[in-house]
């Protein structure tokens, strides 16, 4: 049972209650999911300044990496996408991982060409 909270709205209740029922994985994809969205707001609040072709950081898959894991380096890899263009996509792949079972390593390379195909449009866009 969560303590009274009095200044949580009933959503945030809710959140919190869902969130202290997971596991300690599920509650770190559950967080990273939520600075995922989280990015997408700052994404849109950034389009106001003026948009210099950025590249992409190179950051290496490492051997043995976790789908949020690939999540956050990608966010990070391709800083100037706007992630709510992907987040459909993301999401279906983070339940194809987590709910379905399918394997981290086949929806990394998925994400992978996902950002991938995202920043060639973005570029595509920018030079016209």
């Amino acid at each position: 049972m969560l303590p009274q909270l009095p200044n949580l709205s009933k959503e945030q209740r809710r959140l919190l209650k869902q969130f202290n029922a997971l596991d300690p994985t599920d509650q770190a994809s559950l967080l990273a999911f939520a600075e995922f969205l989280g990015q997408r707001d700052k994404a849109t609040e950034d389009k106001d300044e003026p948009e210099q072709l950025a590249e992409p950081l190179e950051i290496p898959r490492p051997e043995v990496e976790t789908v949020v894991g690939a999540i956050k380096r990608l966010s990070s890899s391709y800083h100037m996408l706007d992630k709510s263009l992907m987040l459909t996509e993301t999401s279906s792949l983070m339940t194809a991982h987590l709910i379905h079972g399918r394997s981290a390593s086949d929806v990394i390379d998925e994400l992978e060409e996902l950002f991938t195909k995202q920043y060639q449009q973005h570029r595509d866009e920018n030079k016209e």
